[in-house]
């Protein structure tokens, strides 16, 4: 018999214990394998939500944007020798703009049982508290890093976003941040609608909505190194 494959989600920014549902926590304990981005955080959230089997006796196996092309399929030995896997983020769900999808993309051409745990998910908590579509909405991931390229990709996600009335979520790296939002200000029109969500689930939660001529005249705290989710809309 083959292994499952649970797909557990990290938190992204409150405590371990708080982020995750009862079921989720208890539905893992008996998993002994887990693929991750990277050991040491790994092992922080599963000693965070009270996993109480010695590290020692646990296997963490690597999967992350340095890992070799293959890495995911060779991954798959354990679970079709029937060893049950987690899969585990290193912020929020699996496979959400993270390297885990070539993993799950794997297991489905091998026949693996595949079990989504419920979790936090900035993508849906932007979209929650962003008053804009939720009906309609598309995340797009991570905007172009060159400028040029960058604001041509935004002036796109703007006109998919009114001409078809649908949500654009999107995101960059937090030191990237300031300057995303610099281009965003400059390139969109006055009356579109601009959500910002910054450190989700801590203290300093920031979620506004408002449009890029309001954001002008009142600009939120610095967003450099700050986890943020973007969304435009109408």
């Amino acid at each position: 018999m083959k292994g499952k494959l649970f797909l557990i989600p990290n938190t992204i920014g409150g405590t371990y214990q708080s982020s995750l549902p009862v079921d989720t926590l208890r539905s893992i304990e008996h998993i002994r394998v887990f693929v991750v981005e990277e050991i040491r955080s790994a092992r922080r959230l599963l000693k965070g939500i009270g996993f109480a089997t010695d590290f020692e006796e646990v296997e963490f196996l690597l999967l992350n944007e340095h890992s070799a092309t293959g890495t995911a399929n060779s991954l798959l030995k354990k679970l079709q020798t029937g060893n049950d896997m987690g899969l585990i983020s290193e912020a929020g769900c699996p496979a959400i703009a993270d390297p885990g999808e070539d993993l799950i993309a794997a297991a489905h051409e091998s026949g693996i049982t595949i079990v989504p745990m419920v979790g936090p998910s900035s993508i849906i908590l932007t979209l929650m508290g962003s008053g804009l579509n939720g009906e309609s909405f598309a995340f797009t991931g991570y905007v172009p890093r060159e400028s040029s390229d960058r604001i041509k990709r935004l002036r796109q996600l703007e006109s998919l976003a009114l001409q078809q009335k649908q949500t654009q979520l999107f995101m960059d790296a937090p030191y990237r941040n300031n300057q995303l939002f610099t281009d965003i200000l400059d390139n969109l029109r006055p009356n579109t609608k601009v959500c910002v969500a910054a450190d989700l689930g801590t203290t300093e939660e920031l979620i506004k909505t408002k449009r890029v001529s309001e954001w002008k005249v009142a600009m939120p705290p610095s967003l450099h190194k700050r986890p943020v989710m973007f969304a435009i809309g109408e």
